[in-house]
């Protein structure tokens, strides 16, 4: 299918093939018929990207700070590779279409194949032929309304959360500040509530257009007396700021013509620099808009589908967009007089160079699709690149930085390893991926690697629910597996896995898990020095780990398992490494409450080792990133080691120190690709037992279920 796609790095768009969406149990996949280009926010977007290195720089300063940790971790021409890779990504412009329903997810009610849907949200609604949409992100198009209409859906809801917000009465004076898309649309509904406009924008062509809608509209140097003559000199009773632009005109404008204890609304991207003085004197309420109401930046209502309750959220995302649909629907809201030009979706890159370049008047741009003729046989599509033979021939399913900056370029080095297929559910980044890498086709169904015949190996580092079945069905279809931590996140789970691999082995299939700290030349220098031991060991990991978002899927137990199945499994495979024993039983503890609302991501968990041994790890995400991240402790037969986050290493014994250091930080993700391509040619290369991941799989279940017990759980088959 075509998608139109932006290079981050220098801003170039192009119509791309790629493979089309595969349907989700949670939303729909729906065939484009007219998709809005957002003006306002995929201008000042497409400009951002079109700045050098040293300009996104500038415009970005969080993301400089995290580029100086990782030179500090990395090094620096490590660093470079991986943000000239991220810089090299493609984005996908767009976020308001309305189409035809293709395939409904089997938890999607009250939609079926071919209803009209109109469609919101960024990487969902974007411009392609076919797109999959979250169930709360689409709502079906009424009667009489046109697909044209209705793919202003997404300008439509932002509009009218703005003016939920304002709180407008009938009769009030409301005062609306910028004319373009969103302007314009929040005009046109408060005249539809009985409200008195008055509005005004730079351009006089946009103020033209808003008279036509029955406000008084004026330039922006006439607001004031023209907000003063329709309320008898006593101010709006709220304004609505739906401008763009960086200084604060707009916030003092609102801040002088609203009236005493009136309401002043941010909808637009404005500066925020507030003028003390009108705001203190007038006791002004301000607030701001965001987007298209409750719901947006919730993963539970926009990716589950977890719905508000009616009777306590009335105006979700989802009902705003149907609210304005019917408001088209009732004539309330035109649309097409706000519609200046059309573009089939092959013109694209004509239409975005319109409003880039500003070459002639515009406001709404409609991108054109025509109905699809057979979406389903384009998950796949090929790269037409040179298939040579290799020794491993590789299958990447799931391609997320972490594959892309810490597993591939290793396997990049390998003349005897070829990637031949690169799947993603986003079907551009398998495009990008697979070309940057040589592959032969990208698809967005992990079925069409199984089914290759030539791909004897699969990398699979999609996200940590799907890691179980998808080792499954990749033995099964005679494919060794690499897997990225963790291998899975239920103890039901494993006896599939280990079911299939005992028939894969006796075919001589290999399974590796993505644990790649036993890899790192400090955890061979650490296992050696403990080697020939006669006591226990006695270990501590101290993990200072970032805190992460309660909202992002790695906290959902149920997709990303938590932070202690999540990433503890790295901890708890190194220390059962460097004691070279399995863990035989757990515990842990988690702290009794924290303002996120997530307390599993500060921990101690206590492991014992069938040896003898102990190991503690304490795992917070409460600390200061200025202080290394992992700090391992091991003692034992008078001797002692400290690893400080994989750069430096002190061994202690007979009274001495030793140290061994590496040039950046070395986790062993080079040793770790080289070990799982070598087993491949080689049968007699080892890799850690199915016993030993097996054991670090149960163990962590294990950990995540103590810290809501509080109790020790065996380690069962350690």
């Amino acid at each position: 299918m075509k998608q139109l796609i932006q290079i981050y790095r220098n801003g170039a768009l192009q119509i791309a093939d790629v493979p089309a969406p595969v349907v989700r149990a949670t939303g729909v996949v729906v065939a484009t018929r007219n998709s809005l280009i957002s003006v306002g926010t995929e201008r000042a977007s497409a400009l951002m990207a079109r700045k050098n290195i040293l300009g996104k720089a500038l415009a970005r300063p969080d993301l400089v700070r995290k580029v100086v940790e990782q030179v500090e971790n990395n090094g620096l021409i490590g660093t470079a590779k991986m943000v000239f890779s991220r810089l090299q990504a493609p984005v996908a412009p767009g976020y308001s279409c309305a189409g035809v329903a293709l395939e409904v997810g089997r938890e999607v009610t009250g939609i079926k194949v071919g209803d009209a849907l109109a469609c919101a949200g960024q990487n969902y609604a974007s411009h392609a032929e076919v797109v999959f949409v979250p169930r709360n992100l689409c709502v079906k198009i009424p009667d009489g309304v046109t697909f044209e209409a209705a793919s202003y859906v997404a300008l439509g809801a932002i509009a009218m959360q703005g003016i939920r917000q304002a709180e407008p009465r009938l009769g009030e004076v409301v005062a609306v500040i910028g004319l373009g898309l969103i302007g314009q649309l929040t005009v046109q509904m408060l005249v539809a509530n009985g409200c008195s406009v008055v509005c005004a924008d730079l351009d006089p062509t946009k103020v033209e257009l808003a008279c036509k809608t029955g406000a008084a509209a004026v330039s922006l140097q006439h607001l004031g007396d023209k907000v003063a003559a329709a309320s008898a000199g006593r101010g709006a009773d709220a304004v609505i700021i739906a401008a763009s632009t960086r200084d604060d005109v707009p916030v003092s404008a609102a801040a002088q013509i609203c009236r005493k204890r009136g309401r002043v609304v941010v909808v637009g991207a404005v500066g925020m620099n507030l003028p003390r003085e009108p705001f203190y004197i007038k006791e002004l309420d301000l607030r701001l808009s965001t987007s298209y109401g409750p719901g947006r930046y919730d993963p539970d209502y926009e990716e589950k589908g977890v719905d508000y309750p009616h009777a306590y959220v009335r105006w979700t995302e989802q009902r705003n967009m149907e609210a304005f649909l019917a408001l088209a629907q009732a004539g309330r809201v035109a649309t097409a007089q706000l519609t200046t030009h059309r573009f089939p979706i092959e013109r694209a890159a004509e239409a975005y160079r319109l409003i880039l370049d500003s070459t002639e008047p515009f406001l709404g741009v409609l991108l054109q699709y025509s109905p699809p003729a057979d979406v389903r046989a384009r998950a796949v599509v090929a790269l037409h690149h040179n298939a040579s033979s290799a020794s491993v021939c590789l299958g990447i399913i799931g391609a997320g930085n972490h594959v892309a900056d810490k597993l591939l370029p290793h396997l990049a080095r390998r003349r005897d390893v070829r990637i031949r297929a690169v799947c993603t559910t986003t079907g551009m980044k398998a495009r990008a991926l697979g070309e940057r890498v040589g592959a032969v086709f990208c698809t967005s169904e992990p079925e069409a690697v199984f089914a290759d015949d030539t791909i004897n190996a699969v990398l699979i580092g999609t996200r940590h629910d799907s890691h179980a079945p998808l080792v499954v069905q990749a033995l099964n279809a005679g494919k060794h597996v690499f897997v990225e931590k963790p291998l899975c996140l239920r103890e039901d789970e494993i006896p599939a896995v280990l079911d299939a691999y005992s028939r894969a082995a006796a075919q001589g299939l290999r399974l590796m898990v993505g644990l790649n700290r036993r890899y790192s030349p400090h955890a061979a220098q650490i296992r050696d020095f403990f080697g020939g031991r006669t006591n226990p060991l006695v270990m501590n990991y101290r993990v200072n780990a970032a805190p992460i978002d309660a909202r992002n899927w790695i906290q959902d137990i149920n997709v990303g398992g938590g932070r202690m199945i999540g990433e503890g499994c790295h901890f708890v495979d190194f220390m059962q490494f460097v004691a070279a024993s399995p863990v035989i039983a757990v515990s842990a503890v988690s702290i009794a409450h924290q303002a996120a609302g997530v307390t599993n991501d500060q921990t101690v968990a206590t492991l014992e080792f069938a040896d003898g041994s102990i190991g503690s790890l304490v795992y917070s995400a409460g600390g200061d990133r200025a202080l290394a991240k992992e700090r391992f402790e091991g003692f034992g037969d008078g001797r002692a080691v400290v690893l400080e986050d994989f750069k430096s290493l002190e061994k202690y014994a007979n009274g001495r120190r030793d140290t061994f250091r590496t040039a950046r930080q070395e986790k062993g993700f080079a040793r770790e690709m080289a070990t799982f391509c070598d087993s491949i040619i080689n049968a007699q290369v080892p890799l850690p037992s199915i016993a030993e991941i097996a054991c670090v799989a149960r163990a962590c279940c294990l950990l995540e279920r103590s810290l809501s017990s509080r109790e020790r759980y065996q380690v069962a088959g350690a």
